[in-house]
């Protein structure tokens, strides 16, 4: 699943292509996870002008000239293609269509990435939010038995970390993600909000570097810890994998557990 970084350039190369284009019309041959009909969704939004694309937590957000959102969220196995004219693409969950013959299509073959009209305001915080810090931490860990890793990962709670970048922040922290939260020391809060910033920007920066046109897609390359790449930190610690159901958490013994 794209996680926040990849979502950040996606949106950025996504602005930059279709921004100031008006939406001649929309199509979704797979309408089973929108929330309003077909023709709502066609009439509402046929004829705006697309104002930005931006990026809420693990959603595309389009935003439009009266105000409406189209939000985009892929799931697991989304993804997002150009066209021109006409397309071809596999398993088309929604379809559209600019001015000037640019179009956009979500597709996906597990057919449950979702199309939301205008999403209700989220609760929880983005990641990146500057509200998003050592006091916001400390209080949502309050108390909590969860394990630190759960947490980050709950998108109740903050938005945008998945599995792999709450890997590479728990290491960048120090803190071992089967500490439990409410547990953790004050001092290693300020450690996991500043690994969070960090951790969060370098990826954007490496992902623009090394796929800058990308709307689509997976870049995992860079990490440190959360891949098979190497079988050493960069501190030299062995990476441990443990597995879960289907999810695996990388880490070393470098980090601390709280308990």
């Amino acid at each position: 699943m794209p996680e926040l970084p990849d979502l950040e350039v996606f949106s950025a190369n996504l602005d930059e292509r279709l921004a100031g284009k008006k939406l001649t019309t929309v199509q979704v041959p797979n309408d089973k996870k929108l929330n309003v009909s077909s023709d709502e969704l066609r009439a509402v939004l046929s004829g705006q002008k697309l104002k930005s694309v931006s990026r809420s937590g693990k959603e595309l957000h389009f935003n439009f000239e009266k105000g409406d959102v189209l939000a985009l969220h892929l799931m697991l196995r989304g993804q997002l293609h150009f066209f021109e004219e006409n397309h071809a693409i596999k398993s088309p969950v929604i379809e559209l269509f600019f001015e000037g013959g640019t179009g956009l299509v979500m597709s996906d073959f597990q057919k449950i990435a979702t199309p939301t009209l205008n999403p209700s305001a989220a609760d929880a915080p983005d990641a990146l939010d500057e509200s998003v810090g050592a006091d916001f931490f400390s209080k949502e860990f309050k108390g909590k038995k969860a394990a630190i890793k759960a947490i980050l990962l709950d998108q109740n709670k903050i938005r945008g970390i998945g599995n792999a970048y709450a890997d590479e922040i728990l290491w960048k922290a120090g803190i071992s993600p089967f500490s439990i939260a409410g547990k953790i020391p004050e001092a290693k809060l300020k450690d996991l909000h500043q690994a969070i910033v960090e951790v969060l920007n370098d990826a954007i920066a490496e992902i623009r570097k090394a796929h800058p046109g990308s709307i689509t897609g997976e870049f995992r390359d860079f990490l440190k810890v959360h891949t098979q790449k190497h079988s050493k930190s960069p501190a030299g610690g062995e990476i441990i994998i443990k597995k879960a159901g289907a999810r695996k958490t990388y880490y070393t013994e470098e980090q601390e557990l709280f308990s």
